[in-house]
């Protein structure tokens, strides 16, 4: 979702929350009036600084990998103790459990449980063995 029209959209369309892999002034004054929760993506310090002025306390950290990643997340613990986030973007199953690992990481999110092959053939099945499995690392994270 990418401006305050897809919001719209999404919320019309029946979704019970969004997600956007950035976030500007526009969709933080559509999200305020949205009857839907939204989660803002960061990359930086200064877009959490702003996110934090619009009343979020909750982000997607995106992309996390080329972002800094777990090291990146254990800085912005220390000056946004209070935040929390749901990295995405170059996290793979292997690396999902280190990111879950971190105090301020409430689940990580990654195309891995949506491979572009089962997506476009519809095969739900895989998706939610797939789904399921990361789902069960991460409960024993």
């Amino acid at each position: 979702m990418l401006d305050a029209d897809a919001l719209r959209a999404v919320a019309d369309a029946g979704a019970v929350f969004a997600i956007a892999p950035g976030s500007t002034e526009a969709l933080y004054a559509a999200a305020a009036e949205a009857p839907i929760p939204f989660l803002p993506a960061i990359a930086t310090a200064s877009e959490l600084m702003r996110g934090l002025e619009h009343g979020h306390r909750r982000f997607k950290f995106f992309p996390a990998e080329s972002s800094g990643g777990i090291a990146a997340l254990k800085s912005f613990a220390g000056p946004f103790a209070s935040v929390r986030f749901c990295p995405t973007g170059g996290i793979d199953a292997s690396r999902a459990r280190d990111y879950l690992a971190l105090p301020n990481v409430i689940t990580v999110g990654g195309s891995w449980m949506v491979p572009k092959p089962a997506l476009q053939s519809r095969d739900w099945d895989a998706i939610a063995s797939l789904s399921r499995a990361a789902a069960a690392r991460a409960t024993r994270a």
